[in-house]
């Protein structure tokens, strides 16, 4: 009596993990999509070389996730293309008894990319995504802010990796 009632309980509890599937979980968009090709991103701010700095962040987020494998654009099943579109810093702490004078700044990041098929189509929605970080001020807020940008490219690069491998 026990063992049929366990063979009858046993499909009961495990009809539950049905449409679970082990590996990564990609959109239903993106579901024959396994290579990504990632050129430069393109730059529309003032501030020279970050491109590549913002690339090859979000090429190691790629490969660290997973999910999807980085090709050359000719062998890719869809190609990334991106722009970074701001970079802008706001005064986030000032200093005691001085409120013209910062401390602190919040650093954000912005990109706006889309993911385009073998035939050229955007495959899902163009999207943007943003990276924030903050840094302290010191003798010279320039450099202050060109050493915290890596900080807020990996944010950025997180952001934009998990929407295009898991949809949000």
């Amino acid at each position: 009596m026990k063992r049929a009632a366990a063979t009858l309980l046993l499909p009961l509890l495990l009809g539950g993990c049905m449409g679970y599937t082990l590996g990564p979980a990609k959109p239903n968009h993106l579901r024959d999509v396994h290579t990504i090709a990632v050129p430069t991103f393109g730059n529309t701010t003032l501030i020279p070389r970050i491109e590549v700095l913002v690339t090859g962040t979000v090429i190691k987020q790629f490969q660290q996730d997973g999910t999807y494998r980085i090709a050359n654009e000719d062998q890719a099943d869809a190609v990334l293309k991106a722009e970074i579109v701001s970079v802008g810093r706001s005064p986030a702490r000032s200093v005691r008894g001085n409120v013209l004078s910062t401390t602190e700044f919040n650093l954000a990041m912005t990109v706006s990319y889309k993911l385009l098929g073998r035939d050229g189509k955007v495959l899902g929605n163009p999207g943007a995504v943003s990276g924030t970080t903050s840094f302290f001020v010191g003798t010279d807020v320039s450099t202050d802010e060109r050493q915290a940008m890596p900080l807020a490219a990996e944010e950025l690069a997180r952001h934009l990796v998990s929407q295009l491998s898991e949809g949000w």
